[in-house]
């Protein structure tokens, strides 16, 4: 996949801590009659790989088991961008704001207790972070029950629009534009560099931290 230099999210740090504030991302493997099948997941990136828990059995199982090279997409959309804000006849300027990440792998399912252990206290910590919950161990019924999923990643690449196109001024027209419309898409403003409500330059757009 070739990516517009500007677009293309440089730093596989900010991929890691993007991938671990999005709530779910998307699995895809292949079916036995070649078609991808795509399941949406809960999963965290820890130890340089993505866990997700399953049970232990279904067709995604079933697929890795008979062809482990697997997909993997997480993303986030940031804001419609409607054609009038740009052209107020024309409906092809119409645009998104975004941030996507693609993974593309080796999945196999985990076998060592301790790995397990460590993987779902990751999913715990990320789902969970207020606690109230004993840490899983691996002497634990539920632990050695549970079918966990890895995916070691070959390729990972990243992808974000947020504005950096734009000139600083021109980005600015344009939050404000988004806040007349949506005047609770603080989050957006400050993904593109804004303070939600001076508009005040803060930062480049950048990823959520």
């Amino acid at each position: 996949m070739k990516l517009i230099e500007i677009y293309r999210i440089k730093s596989r740090e900010k991929m890691i801590k993007f991938l671990n504030v999005i709530p779910s991302g998307t699995l895809g493997s292949i079916d036995e009659n070649g078609f991808p099948q795509l399941i949406p997941m809960n999963f965290v990136y820890a130890y340089d790989a993505i866990y997700m828990h399953s049970y232990h059995m279904g067709e995604k199982i079933d697929n890795i088991k008979r062809n482990n090279k697997v997909g993997f997409e997480a993303h986030k959309h940031v804001e419609f961008l409607p054609s009038y804000f740009f052209d107020p006849y024309d409906a092809s300027r119409a645009d998104t704001l975004y941030i996507s990440i693609v993974i593309k792998g080796i999945a196999e399912f985990v076998n060592d207790l301790d790995e397990k252990a460590n993987a779902l206290n990751s999913l715990m910590e990320k789902y969970q972070s207020e606690g109230y919950y004993e840490r899983l161990t691996k002497e634990m019924e539920s632990v050695r029950e549970v079918t966990v999923i890895k995916i070691k990643p070959i390729i990972m690449t990243g992808k974000y629009k947020l504005g950096q196109q734009w000139s600083r001024e021109y980005r600015r027209y344009i939050a404000a534009k988004i806040l007349e419309k949506d005047p609770a898409a603080k989050e957006c403003i400050m993904l593109m560099g804004f303070n939600p409500n001076t508009l005040e330059y803060i930062h480049e757009p950048d990823l959520p931290s």
